[in-house]
């Protein structure tokens, strides 16, 4: 492909994706029949010569657009998937023409240098120690198996039993202790790492979710304390401080799970919700959940540097380690994509003012939507105290069915979930794009998806 012919591929790239940002309010929010239908178009078998750039880019704007979830919409409300904050994306669209392999700063000297400086602002933006290490990652399953991970190894480093060298055969017990509502991830995470998910200790759970402190287990020095900082149904946070603060006391090692919430260290209205959580020895977090920026941006925080060095060592005699950062030896990969350019984008255009002023909008929104679906007839199951709301009918039948009329209507978008043995909705508020008026639209929605069954 000559260079003019790429100039004019990107300038048709560039115009499908205005078309599709100017219209996304006027997409159903989930795609309708005709568009799912469309989707056949793209059935063939693999061509024996290339098919024209311009005509396959061509119908995957015609074809793949409609089909898409209009997740950067305002009337999005599943799975804490959050939008993608404009100037993100425009980082994105260079990132990907550098197209940059992030495992080495000989490799990436510009990605090394805003990983760096990613690192700092998190571990500010967090209030946690200052050497505290950053690394960037898919998601946030992938930054539990690192935060964990480590913690497993330094419990075992404790009792003189070297994962890296000896492996798990013959190990000493390592216990875990958890929430009985903590994420499904979490239990993922503990399952490939070799603890077992049904080996853990469970701490029973108040009616919104949180660990009951007067019910933990007994603490000690070889325990894994993994506490959860937004809870993926109610949004509740762990009691942080009380927690941690026992944690610290019998030095067990404490991981946070704060896929969405730990953002809320960030805004003085929700610094309550997180705060001890600072005591912990790692964190996990999605920077796509809540803070909106591209999806592909966990991060595993750990105040032991070397411990996370230690659990994600690689070596190799090919490999040119430098005297700065090199961004692979805080990950499980090595050849990745550089993730911190957006990351870095979005918290430089925002600042500490914009990334408050971010969370406290969710809320609100969410708190609007609790509030309004409320005096319309409406259960609200949950305190809603960050971004999660739960709804529920009068019975399980009436919500799943509301919950299905919702869905197809393309109006908005919402998950179902059981909650203490219920049907509900769940609403998560998670898009910076989400307006008021996206709100009342919402409300609007459930209103009439719930008449269709009531009359």
């Amino acid at each position: 492909m000559k260079q003019h012919d790429l100039h004019a591929l990107l300038d048709q790239a560039h115009q499908y994706a205005n078309d599709y940002i100017d219209h996304i309010d006027q997409r159903p929010v989930y795609p309708d029949a005709e568009a799912l239908e469309a989707l056949n178009d793209f059935e063939q078998a693999m061509p024996q010569e290339g098919t024209d750039p311009a005509e396959a880019l061509a119908l995957l704007h015609r074809s793949g657009s409609p089909a898409t979830v209009a997740q950067t919409g305002g009337r999005y409300f599943g799975f804490v998937n959050g939008g993608i904050h404009p100037p993100a994306l425009a980082a994105k669209w260079l990132a990907d023409t550098w197209d940059q392999n992030a495992a080495l700063r000989v490799m990436s000297p510009v990605n090394a240098k805003l990983e760096d400086l990613c690192e700092r602002w998190l571990v500010d933006l967090f209030n946690l120690p200052k050497d505290s290490a950053a690394g960037f990652v898919s998601g946030t399953s992938m930054s539990l198996m690192c935060g964990i991970a480590a913690g497993r190894n330094q419990i075992l480093q404790r009792q003189d039993w070297d994962v890296v060298s000896q492996g798990l055969f013959g190990a000493p017990e390592v216990k875990v202790v958890l929430g009985e509502q903590a994420h499904g991830a979490v239990f993922k995470a503990l399952s490939i790492l070799g603890l077992g998910k049904d080996r853990v200790s469970l701490a029973p759970c108040d009616d919104q979710g949180r660990i009951i402190p007067a019910e933990l287990p007994e603490l000690d020095e070889y325990t894994l304390l993994i506490l959860s900082a937004g809870n993926v149904n109610s949004g509740s946070f762990d009691p942080m401080q009380e927690l941690c603060d026992r944690g610290r006391t019998a030095n067990a090692w404490i991981h946070v799970d704060g896929a969405f919430g730990l953002w809320a260290a960030a805004s003085p209205t929700t610094y309550p919700l997180y705060q001890g959580a600072e005591l912990a020895d790692s964190w996990s977090v999605d920077a796509h959940k809540t803070l909106n920026s591209p999806y592909d941006s966990g991060v595993i925080l750990c105040k032991d540097r070397s411990a996370l060095i230690n659990a994600l060592q690689a070596t190799g005699a090919y490999l040119e380690f430098s005297e700065h950062r090199d961004g692979m030896l805080y990950t499980p990969e090595m050849s990745r994509r550089a993730r911190a350019i957006e990351l870095w984008m979005v918290l430089n255009t925002m600042g500490k003012k914009g990334v408050a002023e971010l969370i406290d909008q969710l809320c609100q929104r969410a708190k609007q939507f609790a509030n309004g679906l409320e005096k319309v007839g409406f259960r609200i199951l949950n305190e809603v105290d960050f971004n999660q709301v739960l709804v529920a009918c009068e019975n399980d039948r009436l919500t799943e069915a509301t919950l299905s009329a919702i869905q197809k209507s393309g109006e908005c978008w919402c998950g179902g979930s059981k909650w203490r043995g219920e049907s509900v909705i769940r609403i998560s508020v998670c898009s910076y794009a989400t307006t008021e008026e996206d709100v009342e639209r919402s409300v609007g929605g459930f209103v009439e998806a719930r008449n269709l069954y009531k009359c």
